[in-house]
């Protein structure tokens, strides 16, 4: 599968976006996921498995609980097919910092 199909599901999207406030039990995972999108635990626990077996969950076990962390392979892959696109995005983010230090610097020398 590729990393775009992995992350082309809100419901990984939103497992990873968990993840990287740092590590959560499966219960922890599972209790937000059904909350928000209404799915049920075996099918949290299938887009655990997707996230698991494509590199960007990684799982350890804590006695009786499973503990998720994000697995950084996968998210470089993804990065690095992402950067032949950058070009496109960052002229543009570089004239919003200077528009950004332009606009601090007008407040500074307006006080």
């Amino acid at each position: 599968m590729h990393a775009f199909d992995v992350l082309g599901d809100p419901v990984r999207r939103r497992i990873l976006e968990l993840l990287a406030d740092g590590e959560q039990p499966s219960g922890a995972i599972t209790d937000v996921i059904r909350e928000e999108f209404g799915i049920s635990q075996p099918a949290v626990s299938q887009h655990l498995k997707v996230l698991r077996e494509n590199g960007f969950a990684r799982v350890r076990p804590d006695g009786a609980r499973r503990l998720y962390a994000v697995d950084a392979t996968a998210l470089r892959a993804a990065d690095d097919w992402l950067g032949q696109f950058r070009r496109f995005w960052r002229p543009h983010l570089d004239a919003l910092a200077t528009e950004v230090a332009r606009g601090k610097r007008q407040r500074r020398l307006a006080e």
